[in-house]
């Protein structure tokens, strides 16, 4: 049971500090039978590149810290992913990082993980409707707003942005949050008549396919008559392109996106895709193998904020973000190390 007090409790198996503290009561079989502990982390997929550095990088700096970790990948399938994470709990793992797919399905791996004793780190996504331990992410609502600020920044003085949206997948709340950022800048906007949404649609999974066969969609219904295309995140955007650039329309129109992909990147060298958003993976995956460390060796945890994911104030680490250019490649990702200059400015 979790015990919740609006102090430190430091006898407890489990402290975050938020204001709020969860405490979470007892140990995992596993944990006095080793020297190392070992962190489960079960990952929605690895099709996307993005994923393999969250992995990469996860996994050293919890090495180097002196823990162990089994990885599990579900490839975009809850039922697949619930079966990896009782297989992690089976292996008694001392703390659980999940990635989920769909965050409302994975309440379920949350309340078997409490009912193990084991404590779960929700990684940039959110899990849903359970008592989940801690959130670590980027500030998904201002991501939003980076993209939909940088579409407003132009509107033509006195004209108005013809827009088709692409939002990400139904499943991850992550892409509800960036829809929200969005809709705090383009409401008023559209309400001001000075933004049009001429199509709009969800991308299933988050998959370039499905983005393109919106794109698609949009240009059979309304034509090429439009300015941008709000994509989401970087595999939408790449999806968008291909489709604007089988009807000639590739670096006529500005695209949007976030992750800074190494494709992604090129594009905005090239002119084909306008932004992106960069989210340090580098200090996510670092922050999350800290995080995942504490929880696993029962130590206290700091976090500043709560996010509600529709049953508690979960506390939560939120990082911050970068919007970047054509004029910013090599002040922001390529200065980072995130990219090399020779790759993205090929």
């Amino acid at each position: 049971m979790n015990v919740r007090v609006l102090l430190v409790i430091v006898s407890c198996a489990l402290s975050v500090v938020t204001g709020l503290v969860i405490a979470r009561g007892g140990s995992t079989a596993g944990s006095s039978m080793r020297q190392r502990p070992l962190i489960g982390l079960s990952m929605d997929t690895l099709k996307e590149e993005r994923w393999q550095i969250d992995r990469d990088l996860f996994t050293k700096a919890t090495q180097n810290a002196g823990a162990d970790v089994l990885v599990q990948s579900a490839n975009s399938n809850d039922t697949v992913q619930l079966q990896n994470v009782e297989s992690l709990i089976t292996q008694k793992v001392d703390a659980l990082v999940i990635i989920p797919h769909d965050g409302a399905a994975m309440s379920k791996a949350v309340d078997l993980a409490h009912q193990a004793g084991i404590p779960v780190l929700s990684y940039d996504r959110l899990i849903t409707g359970c008592d989940l331990d801690l959130y670590l992410t980027f500030d998904n609502v201002k991501v939003g707003e980076l993209q939909a600020r940088f579409l407003a920044d132009r509107i033509p003085q006195d004209g108005k942005l013809r827009l088709i949206r692409i939002y990400g997948a139904k499943t991850d709340n992550n892409a509800r949050l960036f829809k929200q950022g969005q809709d705090n800048i383009l409401n008023p906007l559209i309400a001001a008549g000075k933004v049009e949404v001429l199509f709009e649609d969800w991308a299933e999974d988050w998959k370039p396919e499905n983005a393109k066969k919106i794109t698609n969609a949009a240009i059979t219904k309304i034509g090429p008559n439009f300015d941008a295309i709000l994509a989401s995140n970087d595999g939408t955007a790449g999806g968008a392109i291909q489709a604007l650039t089988e009807e000639g329309l590739a670096g006529k129109i500005t695209v949007t996106g976030q992750d800074a992909d190494l494709a992604a990147c090129q594009r905005i060298a090239q002119g084909t895709q306008a932004m992106t958003v960069y989210k340090p993976i580098q200090s996510i995956a670092t922050k999350a193998a800290e995080l995942a460390l504490k929880l696993a060796r029962r130590k206290p945890v700091v976090a500043r904020d709560t996010v509600h994911n529709g049953r508690i104030d979960v506390p939560s680490v939120l990082l911050g973000i970068v919007s970047v250019t054509k004029q910013s490649l090599r002040d922001t990702v390529v200065k980072d190390g995130f990219r090399k200059e020779i790759e993205v400015f090929q």
